[in-house]
């Protein structure tokens, strides 16, 4: 149940996802966009546990959208310095976790900017973190994997090459995507999943990490396409 404002518009009450974001972290920039805020979490094992608890219930997935992880930032940074890649374009930031790279896309031009993650408090996070950066973002639950990004001019990832299972799903999504005709950019330090073939790196750079949820103070990361 919402309530209304002095002007007399209906206002939302914060959803507990929204609270719970404001409650367990705190404004930071990251460390290669000091010019975007986000909320982030210092510490991943309390916040993992707090997610837990608030939930009720064991074994969920870490809180990836808490964290600024390389590829993300690399992405980002290059939509900034690059930003005719995604001005006055439809932009889909796929798995966008804190919503970094939704947002520089934003901050860069973009005509209409739409953050997919199916995580609530990452989607919480993504609508916090674009008003305190002053765009308009929107957080959608929808699966693109199945639906396909045909409603967007560039899709954008940033460190979805983590585990296998991820991997498998999301490497024919970004292929197809860009075989429709449709700009594709992904952001990623190395890891495991990294396809190996048909890619190429566009840009590098070094990135300043969490020892947290890292084990490095750098992680050297390109932006990559698909050939």
């Amino acid at each position: 149940m919402g309530h209304r404002s002095r002007h007399g518009r209906k206002v939302s009450e914060p959803s507990r996802e929204h609270l719970f974001v404001l409650r367990e972290t705190r404004p930071q920039s990251p460390p290669l966009i000091p010019e975007m805020r986000l909320r982030l979490a210092d510490e991943a094992m309390s916040l993992w546990q707090a997610t837990e608890a608030d939930l009720g219930r064991m074994g969920l997935p870490p809180p990836f959208w808490a964290f600024a992880w390389a590829g993300g930032q690399a992405l980002a940074r290059h939509l900034l310095d690059h930003r005719e890649i995604v001005r006055d374009k439809r932009i889909l930031d796929f798995a966008s976790g804190s919503g970094i790279v939704a947002i520089a896309a934003g901050l860069a031009g973009a005509r209409k900017v739409v953050a997919a993650d199916i995580d609530p408090y990452a989607r919480a996070a993504i609508l916090v973190n674009a008003a305190d950066n002053g765009v308009e973002v929107e957080a959608s639950e929808i699966d693109y994997l199945d639906r396909g990004a045909g409603d967007f001019d560039v899709v954008l990832a940033g460190d979805v090459f983590y585990e296998r299972p991820m991997a498998a799903r999301v490497e024919p999504f970004l292929r197809a995507s860009q075989m429709a005709g449709l700009a594709v950019l992904f952001g990623d330090p190395g890891r495991a999943y990294l396809p190996t073939t048909g890619v190429a790196p566009l840009a590098t750079y070094d990135v300043p990490v969490s020892r947290a949820i890292e084990d490095r103070d750098i992680r050297t990361t390109r932006v990559w396409r698909f050939t």
